[in-house]
Parts: structure tokens; C-alpha cells; sequence
């Protein structure tokens, strides 16, 4: 089992700490990991592109000159595709880009993405991580005692409410619950910070 050290928040060394083996120790698969974040950055498309077909394009509404005896060629509208101004052929239309992985697979592709920040050595466990009340000036003295200089996920049990506010505003930080972390977030920090409670939490849930 891999064993990482655990911090209190004042960064100082407590003991060391064995995590599942099975969740923080296997070879991560690549390939998994691509399908995934491929599919979150689908989800976080707005897909509300559109434009207008010429059946939706103002004005058109009378035969721009007769059918026969002017020697130019039959118009039926000025909005026709081939007119300036005219509707757009096959446009974007909204659309839904989601779609989803099937479950083993979005599985495996959490715990290759955790392992590879053990083997990376860039994850973290802290005995606890609590604030008396919404302070940046604690959140930020917390990522300093943990030499931490870099984008950070921070993941903890439940929501902690002054743990929110106390690093919302920290650029390069982000918070998520045990429930919420996904392999984009963790791929896209490069410092991974768990809480022990979460840690226990991530290893019920993908156990």
C-alpha cells in the first residue's frame, strides 16, 4: 500500500498514513484518462450556437422578379442561402454535447488520475483542515506551512462552509467535497490536498 505523510495545518509531519491500494496504487491507464476529460470538456460546452435557416431570416417574402423573360436566372426569394443576407445551410443549431462514459470505466479513470498524483508525489493529507471563520489570511498561511505555490484541489469530507469562503478567492485554488472530485479538477491542479476524513471517504465510495 502507498503510504503519504500526514500534515496538520500547520504543516507540521504527524505520521504517515496507508492508502487503498487499490484506489491510489494502480498503473493509471492513459487512455481512460483522455476519454474522460475529453467527455467533462463535452459536459462544459454551452452548445447554444445557432443561426438562422431561411425560413427564420427576416423579409423575402415576394418573388424578387418573374419566372421567365428577364434572362437572369429563377429566384424565388432574396433569402435564399445564395443571397447576401440570405439563411445559412446546415447551421449550428443548439445542442446538448454530454454524453456519458460507461461506469467502470469513469472508475477507473478517478483512481488512474489519483494514483498518478501519488506517483507524482504531489498529493497531500491533512489530520483536519477547519477555520473559526471565513479568513483568507488562514487559508493562504495553511498552503505556505504546506510549501504550496502552486494550483491546489483541496478536497474535503462534507462542505465546510468557512473553508469555502476562506479559498474561493485564492487564485489557482479550488474546493470540491469527496463527492464531487473528478478527474478533470485533479489532472488540471498540480497539488492534490486531502483531508483525512476524505481520503476515508473516496476509499468507501470507489472501494
Amino acid at each position: 500500500m502507498p503510504k503519504v505523510a500526514l500534515f496538520d495545518q500547520k504543516g507540521s509531519k504527524i505520521s504517515d498514513i496507508e492508502l487503498n491500494d487499490s484506489i491510489f496504487g494502480i498503473e493509471p491507464n492513459n487512455h481512460v484518462l483522455f476519454e474522460a476529460v475529453v467527455m467533462q470538456r463535452a459536459s462544459l460546452r454551452q452548445g447554444t450556437h445557432k443561426t438562422k435557416i431561411r425560413s427564420e431570416v427576416a423579409g423575402g417574402g415576394r418573388k424578387p422578379w418573374k419566372q421567365k423573360g428577364t434572362g437572369r436566372a429563377r429566384q424565388g426569394s432574396i433569402r435564399s442561402p445564395q443571397w447576401r443576407g440570405g439563411g445559412t445551410v446546415f447551421g449550428p443549431t443548439p445542442r446538448s454535447y454530454s454524453y456519458k462514459l460507461p461506469k467502470k470505466v469513469r472508475r477507473l479513470a478517478i483512481k488512474s488520475a489519483l494514483s498518478s498524483k501519488v506517483l507524482d508525489e504531489n498529493i497531500l493529507v491533512l489530520e483536519s483542515l477547519v477555520f473559526d471563520g471565513p479568513k483568507t489570511k488562514d487559508f493562504k498561511g495553511v498552503l505556505q506551512a504546506l510549501s504550496v505555490e502552486s494550483k491546489a484541489l483541496i478536497v474535503t469530507a462534507d462542505l465546510d462552509e468557512n473553508v469555502a469562503l476562506s479559498g474561493r478567492n485564492i487564485p489557482g485554488v479550488t474546493i470540491v467535497t469527496a463527492d464531487g472530485i473528478n478527474v478533470l479538477d485533479v489532472l488540471n491542479h498540480d497539488k492534490l490536498i486531502l483531508t483525512k476524513a476524505a481520503v476515508e471517504k473516496v476509499e468507501e465510495v470507489l472501494a
